[in-house]
């Protein structure tokens, strides 16, 4: 783990800076005016948030895609705000540098403006968070604008908008052709209507760079080449954990094997006998 700060001609660098606060949305918008990089993880819980923190990572997007790694769903439709609310509420506990971003689920806000302002409303002030997450473009910039307008940071996301599965047809990659216009005029929508970013998820890397071009605000790429502001991946994924992944994600541990051996070691001492040791034993 690499937490050395990296500084710019700006000032701190968003990974691995040292600051006494939270990263804002501020913060972001000055880092795409400077060209700046900077990662982003997925974090459901209060111990691996907290690695994640001290190791520097800006921003922690407690995912709808807990629905899948949390709690075993097949898609993230099913989870509901009652479920995601205290995983939020651990990752905002546990964290103190990280910008802390919720996904608003399925079903919570593509109802009205008014109904995305009551489910943020209950992440902010119930989970803590500092910024919500959802997903789609021109139909929704009401919601991102009633949202903004009272004081919620949004996250945008289009291309393979994972919660509209069924009408998508699966999870395929998004913009090609002729449907590259719509998606560009999408994100350009999010960001009128106030969005202070996007992610763009499994669109082609060409495309992913042409709206990072054409768009003020930071976007954050998933499966989206390495033209945009920033990346993120789901920490299960980028750890090994997670039994199938994308053709987009990297590997960069192998935590499965990892906890499969201990679990191994652990259960043969203890049906030998060597666990618990006498170190690990208390005298009277």
């Amino acid at each position: 783990m690499n937490t050395t700060p990296k500084t710019t001609e700006a000032g701190n660098a968003l990974y691995g800076g040292v600051t006494n606060r939270r990263v804002t949305i501020r913060d972001l918008a000055r880092a795409k005016q400077r060209g700046e990089r900077w990662p982003m993880l997925t974090a459901y819980d209060a111990l691996t948030s907290r690695i994640f923190d001290d190791a520097g990572i800006p921003v922690l997007l407690v995912g709808d895609s807990a629905a899948n790694v949390v709690y075993g769903y097949e898609s993230t439709v099913p989870i509901t705000m009652d479920e995601l609310v205290p995983l939020t509420a651990a990752v905002a506990r546990s964290t103190k540098r990280a910008l802390v971003v919720s996904d608003l689920p399925f079903g919570a806000y593509q109802g009205s403006p008014q109904q995305a302002l009551e489910a943020a409303s209950r992440f902010m002030k119930e989970g803590g968070a500092q910024a919500v997450k959802l997903e789609g473009g021109r139909a929704v910039a009401p919601q991102v604008e009633l949202l903004v307008s009272a004081g919620v940071p949004v996250m945008g996301h289009v291309g393979l908008t994972p919660q509209s599965v069924n009408t998508l047809g699966g999870y395929r990659v998004q913009g090609r052709g002729e449907a590259a216009e719509e998606l560009l005029k999408d994100a350009k929508e999010l960001e009128r209507a106030g969005a202070f970013s996007v992610v763009l998820e499994a669109v082609p890397a060409d495309l992913a760079a042409e709206v990072t071009r054409q768009l003020s605000i930071p976007t954050i790429g998933i499966g989206a080449g390495a033209g945009t502001d920033a990346q993120v991946l789901v920490w299960q994924d980028m750890a090994g954990l997670s039994p199938r992944v994308a053709k987009f994600v990297k590997t960069y541990a192998n935590l499965a094997d990892t906890l499969r051996e201990a679990a191994s070691e652990y259960a043969d001492e203890v049906v030998n006998g060597a666990f618990p040791a006498e170190e690990h034993t208390y005298k009277s």
